[in-house]
Formats: C-alpha cells, structure tokens, sequence
C-alpha cells in the first residue's frame, strides 16, 4: 500500500541522509530518545524535569501556550512531533511558533502536538496542570477522530535514532489511516545547511563587530549523527565566517574544544547562543548557568566578557519557514 511505502522511505532516508557526514547510520537527535517510544535515558534530562519540587525559577505561563489536543481534528491532520520542553515561554515561542505558521500554511489540515518525552509531560502536568499528548495519545486521538491523512512533522535537528523511532511507532498505527507521510527534520540536506547558516548568521549580525566570537552550542551525542556540528562549523568557516563556532554539551566539539579555539583568535566578547529549537535546560544551565561547569562561567573564567542569548532556533522565521517548506514536500508526495 501506498501507506506503507511511504513509511519505509521515510526509514531507509535516515541511513544516509548527510552529504559530507558519516555513513554510518544516525543516531540521537537534538535530545535523548522517550520512553514513548524506547527507554528513557535518565541522563538526557536534568532534575529540573524530573523534580519540581526542586524548582526554583520561572518558565512562564503555561496557560499561554496551545498545547493544540483539541478533538474534531476532521480528515486530515498535520502532527506536529517534538522531544519537549518544561520551559513554558520557549515552548510557546518555539515549537508553538512552528506549529502556528505550519496551520498558516496549510489551512486543510488540523494541527496537533505530540511529545516524546514523557518525563517532560508528567512534569508540566504536575507543575502546570496541562497535559500534552504523547506520541500514543496524538495518534489514538487521530485514529478516534477519524483522520484519513495523517502528515507528521518532526520538529528534530537531524536525522537519528529518535526520527526512526517515530517513523516505526506511527507505522503501527498505519491501518487505521488511508495515507501517512513524514516531513523532514531540519538539517536534512546540504540546502537545509546553507539555508540554517544564513538564518544564524543574520540571526547575530548586530554581534559581529570583529573582536566577539559567536558561538552556538547544540545538544550533542555519541552517535554518526553527532557529525552534523562539525558539518555546520565547516561550512561556516568555509564560508569566511571564522568568528563563528559551534560546539555540543555532550558530544565533539566539546567546551573544551571551542574554548580553544577562540583563545587561538583575538576576541574581547562571546555570544552565546543555543543550535537546539527550544531553548530549554541545556541553555539555560549547561550554557547560561552560573554553575561552575557552565559555558558562560568557563569563558568568564578565561577573561573574556559573555552575553548569552536565550532563544530557541524555533524563534527564528527563517527557520521555521524550512519545517513549512519540508511539510510541503511531505504533502506533495503524497499527490504523487
């Protein structure tokens, strides 16, 4: 069936999708997969998402968000698929932004959210008293709505092991719908590279007055997929945008890496600025804190004068305007 075609390339396309990275297969995606859809990895969330009780910091009004689980979806629905985050203003400013162009744009279909985080999940709820669907929920309410055509969106960095996942537990529901077809995750070809390159650089222009470096710091993982960084930071210095890095919490280039790098130039200042579409916990501790082990404190240590910038990739329209143009491709293949 049509259906399921659609499904296996969308699973074969993961293997290899990179020009320039690994031919291994990618794994990991901006962020650790679920237990939606596999075992939690217990380290790929910090306390702030397990522990509210240890919670000492405002992430904004819930209630501003639209966590988008309304019923009477109709026959065709765009699912709008995110790891998530606590942080209640990012979510709204990012993946709810993305969600919001992507129902501008494609005003046949119904929006929905789904998460894949279910530790993020219970502890909104817990916090906030707002429940988001996860995976299963989205697609039992898609199935209890009716749907015929379903387009999942992710709204991953990469290519990995978290988008197989998905494509694998949407698969399963594949019966119950006439026509299923996946959307790209960002960074899904050399086009995508350029076109982010461009969104970052105009991003921070106001920044580059030639003694600050201005550096990006994304999730990282152990996996082939990790090559996507060094892939960005090659490009850019390719491009002659030398003053530009990007380094990873977990994974190559490390801190210690891009630290380095910068002492080689001569820079007063440093940006910085997360490569993740939300700005969550990894931003506004691993990066911002004031944590000895934080990247703002290792760059005052060494001398020089830090500003961060808290903001997701998802408040960026540039980039937002990629998630839109691959959930049209997704739509045109399916007239195909």
């Amino acid at each position: 069936m049509k259906k399921l075609a659609i499904l296996t390339t969308a699973l074969a396309m993961t293997t290899a999708i990179l020009s320039g990275c690994s031919g291994e297969t990618s794994t990991d995606t901006e962020s650790s997969s679920s237990e939606t859809v596999s075992t939690v990895e217990t380290n790929s969330v910090s306390i702030e998402e397990t522990a509210e009780d240890e919670e000492n910091y405002d992430t904004g009004d819930a209630s501003l968000d639209n966590i988008r689980n309304q019923d009477e979806i109709g026959e065709k629905e765009l699912l709008v698929l995110s790891f998530g985050t606590s942080y209640n203003d990012s979510r709204r400013l990012t993946i709810g932004a993305i969600e919001n162009d992507l129902e501008k744009a494609f005003p046949d279909y119904a929006v929905r959210r789904g998460f894949t985080a279910n530790i993020i999940i219970d502890h909104v709820q817990r916090r906030d008293g707002i429940l988001i669907d996860d995976v299963d929920a989205a697609l039992n309410r898609a199935v209890n709505n009716g749907v015929k055509t379903l387009v999942v969106q992710p709204t991953h960095l990469m290519h990995g092991l978290e988008y197989d996942e998905l494509v694998e537990a949407v698969s399963e529901y594949a019966d119950a719908f006439e026509q299923v077809v996946f959307g790209e995750p960002l960074l899904s070809s050399d086009e995508d590279f350029s076109r982010v390159e461009k969104a970052i650089k105009e991003w921070t222009a106001e920044y580059d007055d030639g003694e600050t470096a201005i550096c990006f710091m994304g999730h990282g993982t152990e996996a082939a997929s990790n090559a996507v960084y060094q892939k960005m930071q090659d490009l850019l210095t390719a491009d002659g945008y030398t003053n530009y890095f990007v380094g990873t919490v977990e994974a190559e280039p490390s801190l210690e890496d891009v630290l380095a790098a910068i002492q080689a130039g001569n820079y007063k200042r440093v940006i910085l600025e997360p490569l993740m579409v939300v700005a969550g916990d990894h931003a506004n501790n691993d990066m911002a804190g004031d944590e000895e082990d934080s990247w703002k404190t290792a760059f005052e240590a060494a001398g020089y004068e830090v500003e961060c910038l808290l903001r997701g990739l998802g408040e960026n329209e540039a980039i937002r305007e990629i998630y839109v143009e691959h959930a049209q491709a997704a739509i045109d293949s399916l007239e195909k």
